[in-house]
């Protein structure tokens, strides 16, 4: 694994955390206790992580797409496309938060 690989890598987790802390900190404001992954809070984190392998695999041939004249590392692009998947998901939360779609819930509340 090179270095650059080592980045991504590193960067992909920072992005799996950075999703899972802002939407948890939406129900730690509402919810009291710990907390629980609903089903759709699987399927939430799950597509999340398979949309960044996605990009680790697809971004660096989508870099060189985008930008044929420039000489662009496969950091780059997957950098662009984890940031592009945290942004995607803050809207996907707030799409799931509209429609009563909870991806957390009160382990204490038993339901």
């Amino acid at each position: 694994m090179t270095t650059q690989d080592v980045i991504s890598a590193v960067t992909a987790l920072f992005i799996v955390g950075m999703i899972w802390l802002r939407t948890r900190m939406q129900y730690t404001q509402r919810l009291r206790g710990r907390l629980q992954l609903e089903r759709a809070g699987r399927v939430y984190f799950a597509v999340a992580a398979g949309l960044l392998v996605l990009g680790w695999l697809t971004a660096p041939a989508v870099g060189r797409l985008v930008w044929p004249a420039l000489s662009v590392t496969p950091t780059f692009p997957r950098v662009v496309w984890f940031l592009a998947t945290y942004y995607v998901f803050i809207i996907i939360h707030r799409l799931l938060k509209t429609n009563g779609v909870a991806v957390f819930r009160s382990a204490d509340s038993g339901s």
